[in-house]
């Protein structure tokens, strides 16, 4: 009798974990064979007075991870997924309300620029005023310089400011910040914002509101109303007469920063909490109808036009999901709706990992079968220390450890070997994360010349857009074709910023694509520090300059 309560008790432990098994994509038969073939796998063991039987080690569930992780973007995968990006992206150069949004920004600095210049950023938790002092692009090393900025914390009772209270605040502190500044005699002073909440634009320097989301109130009886003529209103009660001049996103700003300093730049990539990237591309490469109601003199003189992609919008369909990613979807209050920003952005990596964690303590014994309390939670566990951990390269692990346990502590210690998988998941999910990202500037970067070169046979004439002449005959378009282009991809944000190898990673991976593509040339990630201020600054001395 006993040899027959054992087989069952083995049975009935080899249905549980190919169960388990089949839910993680086996087929049935396939994982109960495994089990009870391989009975060793279902090694006990005792979690707070209970016992359980992890289906698999460690070393096997990190072996399916990687391979879920990374075996979609080695080889000629990337490629093929990044001309599926650039085929949807071609697709939203003529549908789609939300994303491959056309600015009205078509000046890229010529380098030229000169003079001091008022630049606001306002942020979900800072007002920035500063005052800027570009020089010209010879000026290399001294281009642009902030010559004075003071920020001002944005505290939860400023968020709850309604309506005109809020800017009133704003204006209050620029008077602080500029007011010994002006001189009796200056009429009008010219305004560059950099303002990172949804507005929709109807000019360079005018753009109705919408609601600003993060706890602020200040939208509340001004919907619909241009926010420059409320910022102006505002200064007014302070005794300054202030002119919006120009509008621009995080990702605009990054670009226009660098396109000052550098010519080629034609890129502004933020990756931080989110992601997004501007690109400058013809205004031919898109369906009018994109444009929405804009003034006939706009198309007159404008060739290129800054472009909002919304880049997380983009990968429905063809991105490789793990079973984590969905989850992690499928949890989601918008399920689908910024598919690529959810493997990319640091909003996103932390949970991914989580996900993974769990499981893996639960069907391989990590962490000794026991989560951590804390990690129960969804988002608990913080991209920023995934990045600690990852910087952790030491024989022992310590910081790693003391990371991990100080933000998560357990009835059961980690060990090391722990640590170990921890780590090692962390940089299946940031590779991945990099690789996909390189093949979003890729496919772009393939965009950009195609639609160059269809641009340069529509209107082979000169560009009010920049200091660049276009080719005026055939012989020049494929002379220029045959010279290799070096385009830089200016970047900010805490993610490619700081996170452990990311941005070596990342220009791996798009040096890798770009040596396997049909056209010539070299993508540059470059770091724009105080992008917003600076951008902002930058495109207020081209609105100004136009």
């Amino acid at each position: 009798m006993q040899p027959l309560t054992s087989a069952m008790t083995t049975l009935k432990k080899s249905l549980l974990a190919a169960l388990k098994s089949f839910l993680r994509g086996r087929s049935f038969l396939q994982a109960l064979l495994a089990f009870w073939v391989n009975p060793k796998t279902t090694k006990e063991q005792h979690v707070g007075g209970k016992r359980i039987y992890p289906s698999r080690t460690v070393d096997e569930f990190l072996k399916e991870a990687e391979e879920l992780f990374l075996r979609p973007i080695e080889g000629d995968r990337l490629r093929i997924y990044s001309s599926e990006l650039k085929r949807q992206f071609r697709e939203r150069l003529h549908s789609h309300a939300e994303c491959m949004l056309p600015s009205f920004n078509h000046l890229l600095p010529t380098g030229k620029e000169r003079g001091q210049y008022l630049a606001l950023d306002v942020g979900g938790s800072t007002l920035r005023v500063a005052l800027v002092e570009l020089r010209g692009r010879e000026t290399i090393g001294r281009e642009s310089e902030i010559v004075r900025m003071v920020s001002f914390k944005i505290t939860p009772e400023i968020k709850k400011f309604e309506g005109m209270s809020f800017f009133d605040w704003m204006a209050a502190r620029i008077y602080e910040v500029i007011h010994k500044d002006i001189s009796p005699d200056q009429a009008t002073i010219p305004i560059g914002l950099a303002w990172s909440f949804p507005v929709e634009q109807v000019s360079l320097g005018g753009g109705l509101l919408l609601g600003m989301g993060k706890g602020f109130l200040a939208t509340n009886g001004l919907l619909g109303q241009d926010l420059g003529e409320i910022i102006k209103f505002a200064c007014r009660k302070q005794g300054l007469n202030v002119q919006l001049a120009a509008i621009v996103n995080d990702s605009s700003a990054t670009l226009l920063s660098q396109a000052y300093r550098h010519a080629s730049t034609r890129f502004g990539l933020i990756l931080g909490t989110g992601t997004n990237i501007a690109v400058h591309l013809p205004v031919s490469a898109f369906s009018r109808s994109k444009y929405g109601t804009r003034p006939e003199s706009w198309f007159d003189s404008a060739s290129h036009v800054i472009v909002n992609t919304e880049l997380g919008m983009f990968g429905k369909d063809i991105l490789p999901l793990t079973r984590w990613d969905e989850l992690l979807n499928a949890a989601h209050p918008r399920p689908d709706f910024q598919p690529l920003e959810h493997l990319l952005s640091g909003y996103y990596l932390g949970e991914i990992c989580r996900l993974a964690i769990v499981e893996a303590v639960e069907t391989a014994g990590l962490l000794g079968g026991q989560l951590p309390p804390s990690l129960e939670k969804p988002y608990s566990l913080d991209t920023g220390i995934l990045s600690r951990m990852e910087s952790d390269t030491s024989p022992t692990l310590e910081m790693a450890l003391e990371h991990f346990t100080t933000n998560h502590p357990s009835a059961v210690p980690p060990t090391v070997s722990d640590i170990i998988a921890i780590r090692t998941l962390a940089t299946f999910i940031s590779r991945r994360s990099a690789a996909l990202l390189a093949a979003s500037v890729f496919s772009l970067w393939d965009l950009r010349h195609e639609t160059e070169a269809e641009h340069a046979k529509l209107t082979p004439t000169f560009s009010n857009d920049s200091a660049v002449v276009l080719p005026e005959t055939e012989a020049e378009i494929r002379q220029q074709a045959a010279t290799p282009e070096s385009t830089k991809v200016a970047f900010n944000g805490s993610v490619i910023e700081h996170y452990p190898r990311y941005r070596a990673t990342c220009q791996q991976y798009i040096d890798g694509l770009v040596a396997a593509s049909e056209h010539q040339g070299s993508i540059e990630l470059v770091p724009a520090l105080e992008s917003s201020i600076l951008g902002a600054a930058v495109a207020l001395a081209c609105a100004t300059a136009e």
